[in-house]
C-alpha cells in the first residue's frame, strides 16, 4: 500500500537534514558564529578581509559611520 513509501521517505528526509544541521552546530561550536562567508571567489575574499579590517567583524556589518574620518 501507499504508507509502505514511508520508512524509506523518512529515511531521505532524514539523510538531506543531517548536513546542513552539522554544519551550522560545527560552526556555531568551533567559529562562534553560525554561518561561514565562502570565500573561494577572489572577490568574496577580499570583501570578507576588507569588514573585518574596517568593522572588526566580519559578520556585523556596519553603515559607513564605521569608517574612520581623516
Amino acid at each position: 500500500m501507499w504508507f509502505e513509501i514511508l520508512p524509506s521517505f523518512a529515511v531521505i528526509v532524514v539523510a538531506f537534514t543531517i548536513p546542513p544541521v552539522a554544519t551550522y552546530a560545527l560552526n556555531k561550536t568551533f567559529l562562534g558564529n553560525a554561518f561561514r562567508r565562502d570565500v573561494g571567489i577572489k572577490f568574496n575574499e577580499l570583501s570578507y578581509i576588507r569588514d573585518h579590517r574596517i568593522t572588526g567583524d566580519a559578520y556585523k556589518p556596519k553603515g559607513l559611520e564605521s569608517i574612520p574620518d581623516e
